[in-house]
């Protein structure tokens, strides 16, 4: 039997939206044609657009579809061009990687600020960088390594002061924590619906019409064609948009009872783990996702302990999805204090929908013969 605790990195397709996708593969029209095939595909495009835009609280013509937080996250950056931007050192590689590409051809300047030992920043952090010049702060709402919530609100104060534009990184977030543009008080905000129960290679960056009108314009970064107002060329993949709509309404449906449901899972797991002799909790932040467990194991090989962990049926990560399989400790624990040792000694688990106690019992007892064959 296999105990899946990688939920940060992908969530499994619910299989009330496998079923509504299912005939929209068959959909013969194209949503930007104009007959009776294009108008059906055109009314599910646009009845998709709005539940989710229903969900984060949003108007639905405020919504462009993108092929995940990847891209969302990409194409904000693009957009503040020649001029700074604020972000922070704990951020995923998709708003850092960007970031020092922009910065080494010389299209914008930078100010990346550290955080505390729990992973958060301050809205001070935040005042204090701005220059004349800042254009756009980026801050991730929930990080996807340690699971810590950003005083995401406190920041949009400050944004707000200044005329910046603020973007939030929400990756993490829908269906996991509460999730309204209105209470964040950002402008943009990206999405994926792999992390919400939704299909694989979809998402949506929300951008505020107040936004727009203060001059903060969007670039594409797929040109060929009109489809969402310009801003991403390309045609629609119709089923997997319809999926993501509806898992999103599921996932903030269900986000509050599976919160109650998680928490003292993930605090029990987490106690269970840390009684292991040189074993630590790399957050314990109060303000955190309630699926998020982050831990060093002092003085064992993470490779080898991630390794030994799977052979003994459980799935974990030693951190973000997307940079898995390098050799370089995570850029998240480097930002927070932890040695290079450290850094790589630590894993992160992850609870979702599926997960029982006797998934973490049993977990419980692998990590332990794991850990004794990794150190």
């Amino acid at each position: 039997m296999r105990i899946y605790l990688d939920y940060a990195a992908t969530t499994p397709l619910d299989a009330d939206v496998e079923v509504l996708m299912r005939p929209y593969q068959f959909l013969l029209g194209n949503a930007s044609s104009l007959h009776r095939e294009g108008s059906a595909a055109k009314e599910a495009l646009e009845e998709a657009r709005e539940r989710l835009a229903a969900v984060l609280g949003a108007a639905s013509q405020e919504l462009v579809f993108t092929s995940g937080g990847t891209e969302a996250n990409n194409q904000v950056l693009l957009a503040a061009s020649g001029g700074h931007i604020i972000t922070t050192a704990v951020e995923h590689s998709a708003i850092l990687a960007p970031l020092r590409a922009l910065e080494v051809i010389g299209k914008i300047s930078s100010t990346v600020l550290m955080p505390d030992s729990f992973g958060l920043v301050s809205a001070a952090q935040v005042r204090a960088a701005i220059t004349p010049a800042t254009q756009l702060i980026s801050v991730q709402h929930v990080n996807n390594e340690l699971g810590t919530i950003q005083p995401i609100a406190e920041i949009a104060v400050v944004a707000k002061e200044y005329g910046i534009a603020f973007h939030v990184d929400a990756v993490q977030s829908l269906g996991h924590v509460p999730l309204l543009v209105s209470d964040l008080g950002c402008d943009l905000l990206s999405i994926s619906a792999h992390k919400f129960y939704g299909p694989k290679g979809v998402g949506a960056l929300w951008v505020s019409k107040a936004l727009e009108r203060r001059g903060f314009n969007l670039v594409p970064l797929l040109y060929g064609g009109q489809q969402e107002r310009g801003l991403r060329g390309g045609t629609h993949d119709l089923p997997a948009i319809v999926g993501m709509g509806l898992a999103a309404e599921k996932a903030a449906m269900l986000q509050q009872s599976e919160t109650r449901r998680l928490e003292p899972m993930r605090d029990w797991f987490a106690a269970q783990l840390t009684a292991f002799n040189d074993v630590s909790l790399n957050s314990n932040s109060s303000q955190r996702s309630p699926r998020h467990i982050n831990i060093t194991a002092h003085g064992a090989d993470g490779e080898a302990l991630l390794m030994n962990l799977d052979l003994e049926g459980v799935a974990a990560s030693s951190g973000s999805a997307c940079s898995s399989g390098t050799l370089e400790p995570s850029h998240v624990l480097s930002a927070i204090g932890k040695s290079k040792a450290d850094a790589k000694a630590s894993l992160r688990f992850s609870l979702g929908r599926a997960t029982r106690y006797t998934d973490l019992e049993l977990a419980v007892v692998a990590f332990g013969k794991a850990l004794n064959r990794s150190r």
